[in-house]
């Protein structure tokens, strides 16, 4: 039982390290990424659906992204998702295709940007501890119930807690990655 509480709390901070990864993804970098407009949707036929899904989107340079529809009267639907998006740049509709034109980054912005990574990783921490909580009043429930010892549940509590501290260190090495991506000119 106390094996099937680790897997669990192991699993479910895994997801969150998966998680911050995804965040880390939509954060521009020196160099643009698809990855931008993944959190865009865009009206198809009444569905909400990602941008990613309903055209071709390709970073064409270090400051370009270009967005094929694979149908033509949806340039002005995406046209306007990106603007509601706010992602930092109008869209340039020719008529074919949709090009996104990125500035250089100043320092200022990839302060910001930095910024906005440490508060990504504050939630995913966040995260850890409560996984870490849950797993230890299943355990504490398990004591009490007097399925387990109380060795053994300080046990696995001592064991939950090297889970975190594991996981914690993990999200605090892709900040530090993600960090010198951002700022490296």
């Amino acid at each position: 039982m106390i094996d099937e509480i680790f897997e669990e709390t192991k699993e479910n901070m895994e997801k969150a390290i998966d998680a911050l990864k995804r965040d880390f993804s939509s954060l521009r970098t020196g160099k643009v990424t698809t990855g931008i407009v993944d959190n865009i949707k865009v009206d198809y036929y009444g569905t909400m659906t990602a941008l990613t899904q309903v055209g071709s989107v390709i970073a064409t340079d270090a400051t370009t992204i270009s967005i094929t529809p694979w149908e033509k009267n949806l340039l002005s639907v995406i046209e306007k998702a990106i603007q509601e998006a706010n992602i930092g740049v109008n869209p340039n509709n020719d008529g074919d295709f949709i090009k996104l034109f990125f500035p250089p980054m100043t320092s200022d912005q990839r302060k910001e940007i930095v910024k906005q990574a440490k508060g990504m990783v504050e939630h995913s921490k966040v995260s850890i501890r409560n996984v870490r909580k849950d797993g230890n009043v299943q355990v504490k429930k398990l004591e009490k119930d007097k399925e387990v010892s109380e060795d053994e549940s300080k046990n696995a509590q001592d064991n939950i807690q090297k889970l975190t501290d594991e996981h914690s260190a993990k999200i605090d090495d892709a900040f530090k990655i993600k960090e010198a991506d951002i700022l490296k000119v």
